[in-house]
């Protein structure tokens, strides 16, 4: 199978890029009460392009059914703090944030979605559930 040649630019460094730092943990306290689900969204979420530098808008909703442990909010925003100058893909964004609250929380389900802003005139909606099934490819 002879290999795709890529002609945007883009190299595997842009898009592992973000995905090599050290996160700040994200605190948790006990969850008191079973089946309910929580809605968190940051309206003002920033991020980084990591080819171009340009700044990325967007708003991220958490949703999540916690089993134990719930997240904290302070230290859920310092973690998301992390990302206003961290070049990386909006994919990997939502990918990274769900993979994290699931370390967290062990929830029921989770889903991460990031609903940013046009830039050039096009607009991107990235949403990451879990658990993670093969019936979503």
């Amino acid at each position: 199978m002879a290999e795709h040649a890529y002609t945007t630019g883009y190299t595997d460094d842009h898009a592992k890029s973000g995905l090599d730092i050290e996160f700040p943990p994200i605190e948790t306290w006990r969850n008191q009460f079973q089946a309910y689900e929580i809605l968190i969204d940051d309206p003002e979420f920033t991020s980084v392009c990591p080819k171009t530098s340009l700044p990325d808008f967007g708003v991220l909703t958490i949703r999540y059914m916690p089993r134990e442990k719930c997240l904290e909010l302070k230290s859920l925003k310092e973690y998301l703090f992390t990302y206003r100058n961290l070049g990386i893909f909006q994919e990997n964004i939502a990918n990274q944030v769900l993979n994290d609250v699931v370390k967290a929380t062990d929830p029921v389900w989770a889903e991460v979605k990031g609903d940013f802003r046009p830039r050039g005139g096009i607009s991107t909606v990235v949403t990451a559930r879990y658990p993670r099934t093969e019936e979503m490819r």
